[in-house]
């Protein structure tokens, strides 16, 4: 634990939106020699669908509201029927509702981030130098490397290329 002290205090902060400070491989350098093998395991196996454990458990809880959500709710705007989700939380449904609806998909993209990291802050809570705070960090980093892979300029030529086709196919009928 007393190892936890400076490797927790010596990663740097991660924000929501912003690019990763760091790659996961280079924090699992880090994390090496400061942590237990059973935790730097569960850290390298580790992924936001991850489930087992306790504070992952409280995650995977939550990630699956917020996947049930976003099923449904695009089901919904494409038309189809389909049954509201079991499990349901007012703050993901209109954060989803504000995402799916988003004229850019990278805003919706950044709402939804945004709303998983107040998510991983709140269950993080007042555990500073623990395995609630590294996991909790280990997290946020996916979540920001996916971010990562998002490229507006190349989204956007891509949406156009595929509106632009559409388009051609529509006048030629």
């Amino acid at each position: 634990m007393a190892s936890y002290y400076y490797l927790i205090s010596s990663l740097p902060m991660l924000r929501a939106g912003d690019a990763p400070p760091l790659d996961y491989a280079a924090f699992l350098d880090q994390c090496r020699g400061a942590v237990s093998d059973r935790v730097y395991r569960s850290l390298e196996e580790l992924t936001v669908r991850s489930e087992d454990g306790g504070f992952v458990s409280r995650w995977a809880a939550f990630y699956r509201v917020l996947q049930g959500e976003l099923t449904y709710q695009r089901r919904v705007k494409r038309g189809e029927s389909c049954a509201a989700p079991n499990e349901r939380d007012a703050t993901v449904t209109q954060t989803v509702t504000a995402a799916v609806n988003a004229k850019d998909p990278l805003e919706g993209e950044r709402l939804l981030l945004a709303l998983e990291f107040d998510r991983l802050d709140e269950l993080v809570g007042l555990h500073s130098f623990d395995d609630c705070a590294l996991y909790g960090y280990a997290l946020k980093l996916q979540l920001l490397e996916r971010q990562r892979v998002f490229r507006h300029d190349e989204g956007k030529a891509a949406f156009d290329t595929l509106l632009g086709q559409v388009r051609q196919q529509i006048f030629s009928l």
